[in-house]
């Protein structure tokens, strides 16, 4: 299929809309279209948000695509809204091309809103990490699907993900998209299926839009790799157990045979993330810098978190992320100690990669940190030990934020090519599905 058609009559964008934005526009074009486009709610946030869901088109197969399945990662409200629209305005993709689309622009409204600070400012570094917000693990949407295994028994499901699952259940979808995005890594993709072919198409529209691929370390030192930039989506029985999560959207899509879909795309762009070039340090040295930059962080936020830990009284969603990850990110990451073939030279991406790790860590913690202690303090908490904390963190995160900047490379990327890139990769996953179905 050829879909640059379709990327080429993608607007510009300016910001990411804000959860009140995203539920304007479903009930605009459902009121504009009532006979092509159907908006239903299927299940409630755990703050009492609504979930809608908006379909449209005809045909035998059913695609479900989940816009902000992690709330710091909004790309994909504007491609539910792209890929919404491009269905209204094209008769042919809506009613020759065989799916109807069951689209969800934001998963985790509740989290959404506690970004929505840098959502105006996408390209601004800083206000992003000042106004980060990302749940602790097991508050994840994408990550607390049930998982029923033997050995590991999860079922600690979340409202939002239990509005997922009955979706599912009801339409019993052939292909699956779980719309991501990351920070200063370069695009890749996560496939349920071992497909090197879409694996390639995938790529090339990365690449075609100018986009640098990942190349860098994997996000997980077990993933496999179908090509390149794109690997086999980890399933629950690999990684739950280690990170105490449930199974992701492929678990659950795992049951209807559904090709699973993952997007994952950076706001800026760094060419050294691509830059095979081998380097005169070695892999294994890249890789235990890194480590030893994310250990340093948990400690230093684990003795600055022990010094305010008995004056806190807001239970703030920012206080339980930051003690997930104090808590939890070093048995996370104690995995890429045993990685195998790492005695070789390390290539560009992978030192680049490596230590981009520990700055979006840095940044991300830190800020979240003192979005706790801000907290603290507008509630009326102003006892020396919150207020000697917030100085000296809020000192730090300047020092972490010039020390990234002054490595960084990267420059920003038009939102109107990340939507690009995922509205083409879901025409052609689904095409892949429809093509397999029809032979």
């Amino acid at each position: 299929m050829d879909v640059t058609s379709h990327m080429s009559r993608v607007p510009d964008f300016t910001a990411f809309p804000t959860v009140d934005q995203m539920h304007a526009e479903l009930d605009d074009l459902a009121a504009a279209h009532p006979d092509l486009v159907s908006l239903r709610r299927i299940g409630t946030s755990r703050l009492g948000e609504p979930l809608r869901v908006a379909t449209i088109g005809t045909g035998p197969h059913d695609a479900v695509i989940i816009g902000g399945p992690h709330p710091n990662e909004p790309i994909g409200a504007l491609t539910v809204s792209t890929l919404l629209r491009r269905l209204v305005e094209d008769a042919a993709l809506r009613e020759d091309f065989g799916f109807r689309w069951h689209l969800l622009p934001c998963a985790d409204p509740d989290g959404a809103r506690l970004n929505e600070g840098w959502y105006a400012r996408p390209s601004d570094r800083r206000a992003y990490a000042e106004h980060f917000y990302r749940p602790a693990e097991s508050d994840q949407v994408e990550w607390t699907f049930p998982l029923t295994g033997e050995d590991y028994f999860f079922d600690r499901t979340l409202p939002e993900t239990e509005a997922l699952m009955r979706l599912m259940d009801e339409v019993r979808p052939a292909f699956v998209y779980s719309l991501h995005n990351g920070e200063l890594q370069g695009a890749f993709s996560y496939l349920s299926q071992d497909d090197p072919a879409l694996a390639a198409r995938l790529t090339a529209i990365a690449t075609a839009e100018g986009l640098p691929l990942h190349m860098g370390p994997p996000e997980v030192p077990s993933a496999v790799q179908i090509g390149p930039a794109a690997y086999l989506t980890p399933r629950g029985s690999q990684i739950a157990a280690m990170y105490g999560i449930g199974g992701g959207s492929v678990d659950y899509a795992d049951r209807f045979g559904a090709l699973h879909l993952v997007t994952e795309l950076p706001y800026w762009a760094d060419p050294r993330v691509a830059d095979q070039t081998p380097t005169d340090q070695e892999y294994g040295e890249a890789i235990r810098g890194s480590l030893d930059g994310q250990r340093a962080l948990i400690a230093e936020l684990a003795a600055s978190l022990a010094r305010v830990k008995g004056d806190l009284t807001v239970r703030s969603p920012f206080r339980r992320a930051l003690e997930d990850f104090v808590g939890t990110h070093d048995e996370f990451i104690a995995d890429w100690e045993s990685l195998p073939g790492t005695d070789r030279p390390a290539t560009v991406a992978e030192v680049v990669g490596s230590r981009q790790l520990v700055h979006l860590m840095r940044l991300r913690y830190c800020g979240t940190y003192l979005r706790m202690l801000d907290a603290e303090l507008a509630a009326g908490n102003l006892t020396p030990a919150v207020r000697a904390e917030r100085a000296r963190l809020g000192a730090r995160f300047d020092e972490w934020f010039e020390e990234a900047e002054a490595e960084a490379m990267g420059t920003p990327i038009p939102l109107r090519s990340l939507v690009a890139v995922q509205l083409g990769a879901a025409l052609l996953a689904a095409d892949s599905v429809r093509q397999a179905r029809l032979s």
